[in-house]
């Protein structure tokens, strides 16, 4: 009877619950008035202040550190050669875009 009891209330339980709320990040980035602009933020509307995002060349170097500013974005000069940008802000949420694919630039 009593393993009859703990498995209604861990069904009853698992009913219950409620799921987890994913909120997932995203970096969008474009060339604008000759500097490139990355925007940040979470699907749930969050912003994306004080999260790291470096510019990184192919050969791992960081060619720019940076970090989200109030207004989520952060902006710098188009490195020479290639690189892409790495929008951090932990396990599972982390976003990279190759500078090919910013709005604006040309292979």
């Amino acid at each position: 009877m009593r393993n009859k009891i703990l498995w209604l209330v861990a069904a009853l339980s698992s009913a219950t619950a409620s799921p987890a709320l994913a909120h997932y990040p995203y970096c969008t980035c474009a060339l604008e008035d000759g500097k490139v602009a990355c925007k940040g933020g979470f699907s749930d509307g969050t912003g994306a202040e004080g999260v790291t995002l470096d510019v990184i060349s192919y050969d791992e170097q960081i060619l720019v550190p940076g970090k989200f500013g109030a207004d989520s974005v952060v902006r710098f000069d188009k490195p020479s050669g290639e690189f892409y940008v790495l929008f951090d802000a932990g396990p599972g949420h982390v976003v990279e875009v190759d500078w090919r694919d910013i709005d604006g630039l040309t292979p």
